[in-house]
């Protein structure tokens, strides 16, 4: 007697037969999917030439689309291959950290066209392209607010905070203690402001009694150790 279990066993074995797996969709995949790779390839550089380009990890979000591509080519073959990819990739460790985050976005960009080229949805990965790159240079064109600088002060033990701060709000609206540090060598200050002429705040700075001397630094609100 045949039970509803052996049915849904039967019917979900069979969804993993392979049977669709041809020669000739695993060409046209592998090509739409590498043509997208390059793609991806030539708006990242177009994106970071500017900045900081890496080309290596422009090579390898090319590759990791088409990579994924297969895997999720080869899922789709076959139940045991798909359980076995599972088990092999869980024990996958990455250890190399991403310290901006456009490159994580590009990084995730390229996983998904790997899997929606692999599941045969080409359409959807051609628009999602297209969408992110106007996306992506779209906001790149929006006002970013100006990013706060650090004046670093050094001086005499007995150096006047005060002055220092009231020079400094000459120059910049915004005026916050971030670090005071005094030890046998003198007193250290560090100022978070927005200058709009740094090189005359520095000279206001330094005509304070007991400045030996002042360093004025960008700072994009990140901390690393």
């Amino acid at each position: 007697m045949t039970t509803f279990s052996d049915i849904f066993k039967k019917s979900f074995l069979e969804g993993f037969t392979g049977g669709d797996i041809t020669g000739s969709r695993i060409l046209v995949t592998l090509c739409v999917t590498t043509l997208l790779a390059l793609y991806i390839f030539i708006v990242y550089y177009a994106a970071t030439k500017k900045t900081f380009y890496n080309k290596t990890f422009n090579i390898a979000l090319a590759l990791i689309a088409i990579i994924t591509a297969s895997i999720i080519l080869a899922m789709q073959s076959n139940l045991v291959i798909s359980l076995g990819m599972v088990g092999a990739l869980s024990i996958v460790r990455f250890r190399t950290a991403i310290k901006d985050p456009v490159d994580l976005m590009f990084l995730f960009w390229s996983i998904s066209i790997g899997i929606i080229c692999g599941a045969n949805l080409y359409k959807i990965a051609i628009l999602a392209s297209l969408v992110i790159t106007v996306g992506l240079f779209l906001l790149e064109l929006t006002p970013a607010g100006k990013a706060a600088s650090l004046l670093v002060v050094s001086g005499a033990e007995k150096l006047s905070e005060e002055e220092i701060l009231s020079a400094v709000r000459e120059f910049s609206k915004v005026c916050r203690v971030r670090s005071r540090n005094l030890s046998d060598k003198g007193l250290n200050l560090i100022v978070e402001c927005k200058p709009e002429k740094g090189g005359e705040l520095l000279n206001k700075v330094k005509e304070v009694e007991g400045v030996f001397g002042v360093t004025l630094m960008a700072h994009d609100g990140e901390v690393t150790v």
